[in-house]
């Protein structure tokens, strides 16, 4: 499998500069950052939460875990995961559980923990367990430069 295209055409919408990385496929994102020998701080990846208004894409680094009560308090929202059912309905041209850490590009609320910022370059899955999306943070950073910030993950 290549790039989503739902992912593709907003790349190139917005001019993204980026290049594509395979990899042995792998379950989970750490598994990926081995796989693909680069750090796990490098590797961003996708959380999807849902509550009675909807649902919400929190973006973290590969070794952090979203705190859930955190972002409660923070968004004033009652929220928990989604599940899988639930996610592969949303992006439909995604394998489970390698949703990209764009949910503008599918239309979604997101939010961005701060720890993601720090990293120089960034990586995360194309729309499969087998393809990695690269670009240098400052390009990630005006990606998605209209989701909302904030502290809500701990590293793992």
């Amino acid at each position: 499998m290549a790039i989503a295209i739902t992912l593709q055409s907003y790349l190139a919408s917005k001019n993204a500069q980026y290049d594509v990385m395979f990899h042995a496929p792998t379950v989970t994102s750490r598994q990926t950052a081995r796989a693909a020998h680069i750090p796990a701080g490098c590797l961003v990846k996708s959380v999807i939460l849902q509550d009675e208004h909807g649902f919400l894409m929190a973006v973290v680094p590969a070794d952090y875990k979203v705190r859930v009560a955190d972002l409660d308090h923070q968004l004033r929202r009652h929220l928990r995961l989604a599940t899988e059912d639930q996610v592969a309905g949303l992006f439909a041209d995604c394998e489970r559980g390698a949703v990209p850490p764009l949910g503008v590009a599918y239309g979604m609320e997101t939010v961005v923990d701060y720890s993601v910022e720090s990293a120089p370059e960034v990586y995360f899955e194309g729309g499969d367990h087998q393809v990695l999306v690269h670009m240098r943070r400052e390009q990630f950073t005006d990606l998605i430069k209209d989701a909302g910030h904030s502290r809500f993950a701990e590293r793992i």
